[in-house]
């Protein structure tokens, strides 16, 4: 699915300065995170810019920028829900479902697009879970 995105003269690489330039709550950006399973996979965590990730409760470790890098073709900062370099498991915090709208990066550190959580669901197949 093709989202057009909105490009910014600023960097949108954090939730609170996505939310800033949009001009909505931080709780309706979707921040795409990258963390390292027990077997060295990569799992992407899309996230309410509210919420902290429990990495304990999911078995993760942060990934590095390398690894973001290596595994998704995108930059910390930068990373969409999908679109990358290959498949990664991912897990949506169910408390995006909250929001008639959210935005997620659009694969740049200045730049994000519109989506709904329905579409947020349909197009990465990940599980909906608490994160926090």
């Amino acid at each position: 699915m093709y989202k057009k995105p909105i490009v910014f003269g600023k960097s949108t690489r954090t939730a609170q300065e996505a939310a800033d330039s949009l001009g909505c709550s931080v709780a309706q950006i979707a921040k795409s995170l990258i963390f390292i399973d027990d077997s060295n996979l990569p799992v992407l965590v899309v996230a309410s810019g509210s919420n902290r990730v429990d990495e304990k409760r999911f078995g993760l470790q942060k990934a590095d920028a390398d690894y973001v890098k290596d595994k998704t073709g995108f930059v910390i900062g930068g990373v969409p829900p999908w679109g990358h370099k290959s498949k990664i498991r991912t897990i949506i915090d169910e408390d995006l479902a909250n929001y008639e709208e959210i935005w997620a990066s659009a694969g740049k550190t200045n730049s994000v697009f519109k989506l709904t959580f329905e579409e947020l669901g349909m197009e990465t197949r990940g599980e909906i879970r608490a994160v926090k």
